[in-house]
């Protein structure tokens, strides 16, 4: 479900649908009730399996249990080969390269299924032990691990910020002065929607520095009132950890979390995955097909969205949150309160036109601590989606219907939302959506406005104009007093503009119109594509700086505004 603004739409890939793995046929005869009986995640812990090593066997007890404990309030049965058939039909209509999918009903696994390839053009199958990023589903992570000190009384949810991090200021004083833990963790702080994401992302600045740079972010709603997704507050909330806890985030999650779940494969950081095998590759949905991406490193901001998994894993996560804290052998990481607080309402999200008429039995939405939060069919659905760069997942609870579902994949598509909205439907039973047919419609709109907006953006508005000065003109250290310097050079007859806080954002400039200037990346970005510079002149023809131009959804270059640094000529000269 769509708990939150959704992470950018890139689009959809019309390649050539890769092969994908047959699943095992034994599998296909099981049957599972589908409404109101139907849920999602992984299969059991190897060392609770009495029947050893045999999947399918396990398969068969925990959908054995399911049939019995549930029984099937309507004539329709959701069979495995039902779920298989509908999970390889929309990984062909989406084209989406590999998809990772697990169902957890009554604390049981009753589905886990890998489908497709972890790279396009290859023959390595997705499993249910194939790493992903899950991006922004980590934020309930961070959420935990703070509920956990708060219990340990290292920390209250009231307490203020700036009483942990001295450095962190926003765009008032007063807001400052009162933002408080738990608001890092609901949106509300009112900065905007993705505000700020560009000072961490594939920047140097480590969290203290991105922090200590915010408070020049400007207001974008009410403090304590608007909801507005900002990944910076989770930034903030992790530095309370490491404070606090006197580790780091990703130590706290690995010995806090991470080991007593057993969550052997997960890891917190993209340089662990030189070591790891069936690892699933990022990828590009482009219009022309998928384009295979390298990991890109988000250390500096692993609170956000650091952790990678598979759905074997998450699978234990999903168990824990679903017993409220406890753990398979009854440890406790939180208490059933801590949980209660991290899926009550925090802040309200306004349900818009489109969304009261596609889902006419929810009344509200709203935003906990890590978890968004609506009501659907009766039933209140904890969700949240993960956007990295190649890769989105979701992760969604019916805590009512002891249910849990994850799925993971390669690609930048709303593909995880679908199988989830379909798979709630056939749970929850009533009225049911072709959910791939109405999304891929919407899908296809947005990729045609994305497409439209980059051509416009690239596209020479004026003919036969010249710039206003030569190119050498334009050369020299710009700066941006929250982002840093950029450097203009001429190499090659033509103009380079790079980045100092981030090293690949390194771009050849073309002459489109009057001082306008066409931007080619000399890498390929996830969230983004080319765009344009715009020079600003004075009225003496002189060069005071540039504003940026790069249409996407989620990295905002507008946000950008470089002045230009004079230039200081040596002494030598100065006496000629």
């Amino acid at each position: 479900m769509e708990d939150m603004p959704a992470v950018c739409f890139w689009g959809l890939s019309w390649a050539t649908f890769p092969r994908t793995r047959i699943s095992d046929p034994r599998r296909r005869s099981l049957r599972i009730p589908c409404q109101r009986d139907f849920v999602a995640n992984h299969r059991l812990p190897r060392r609770n399996n009495p029947m050893g090593r045999c999947h399918t066997c396990l398969l068969t007890i925990g959908l054995t249990t399911l049939l019995a404990s549930s029984p099937a309030t309507s004539e329709e049965i959701l069979s495995v080969s039902d779920i298989d058939g509908y999970l390889k039909r929309t990984l062909n209509d989406w084209q989406v390269p590999g998809i990772a999918v697990a169902i957890v009903r009554s604390d049981r696994v009753v589905f886990s299924q890998g489908l497709g390839v972890r790279e396009t053009g290859t023959e390595n199958p997705v499993d249910e032990n194939t790493l992903f990023a899950i991006a922004s589903n980590t934020k309930a992570f961070t959420a935990a691990a703070l509920s956990m000190l708060v219990e340990e009384g290292k920390v209250k949810w009231d307490d203020p910020v700036t009483q942990y991090l001295p450095y962190f200021a926003l765009y008032d004083r007063y807001v400052t002065e009162d933002i408080r833990i738990r608001d890092l963790l609901c949106h509300r702080s009112g900065l905007g929607q993705f505000s700020g994401d560009l000072l961490w992302y594939g920047t140097s600045y480590s969290p203290k520095q991105i922090l200590s740079r915010v408070e020049h972010l400007p207001q974008s709603g009410r403090f304590g009132r608007s909801y507005n997704y900002n990944n910076l507050m989770f930034l903030a909330a992790g530095e309370v950890i490491v404070k606090v806890s006197g580790m780091s985030w990703s130590e706290f999650i690995q010995t806090r979390i991470l080991d007593p779940l057993d969550m052997n494969r997960t890891v917190t950081s993209t340089c662990r995955l030189a070591a790891a095998a069936n690892v699933a590759v990022p990828h590009k949905t482009k219009s022309t097909g998928n384009v295979a991406l390298p990991w890109y490193n988000w250390d500096n901001a692993a609170a956000v969205g650091g952790i990678i998994s598979s759905t074997a894993d998450m699978t234990k996560w999903v168990q824990l949150q679903l017993r409220k804290g406890s753990t398979e052998k009854g440890d406790r990481l939180f208490s059933e309160g801590s949980s209660q607080e991290m899926w009550r309402p925090h802040t309200l999200i306004k349900i818009s036109d489109k969304n009261r008429k596609r889902y006419p039995s929810t009344h509200f939405m709203a935003y906990g601590l890590g978890w968004g939060m609506r009501d659907y069919k009766g039933h209140k659905i904890l969700s949240h989606g993960g956007g990295y760069d190649g890769m989105y997942s979701r992760v969604v609870l019916v805590p009512e219907k002891d249910l849990g579902i994850v799925v993971l994949t390669n690609s930048m598509t709303s593909l995880p939302s679908v199988v989830c909205k379909h798979l709630l439907d056939e749970v929850l039973g009533g009225e049911k959506t072709d959910w791939s047919k109405l999304m891929l419609e919407d899908f296809k709109k947005d990729r045609a406005k994305y497409d439209k907006r980059m051509l416009e953006s690239v596209t020479p508005r004026l003919e036969n104009t010249k710039p206003s000065l030569k190119l050498e003109q334009y050369v020299g250290t710009y700066r941006d007093v929250m982002f840093g310097d950029t450097t203009l050079e001429v190499v090659d007859e033509k103009l380079v503009l790079s980045f100092a806080i981030n090293k690949d954002l390194v771009a050849d400039l073309s002459h489109m119109h009057r001082d306008t200037f066409a931007i080619q990346w000399r890498r390929e970005f996830a969230w983004f594509g080319n765009g344009n510079l715009q020079f600003r002149l004075n009225n003496k023809t002189n060069v005071t700086g540039f504003e940026l131009d790069v249409p996407n959804e989620d990295l905002w270059f507008y946000e950008m505004h470089f002045k230009r640094v004079p230039s200081i000529r040596p002494i030598g000269l100065l006496q000629e």
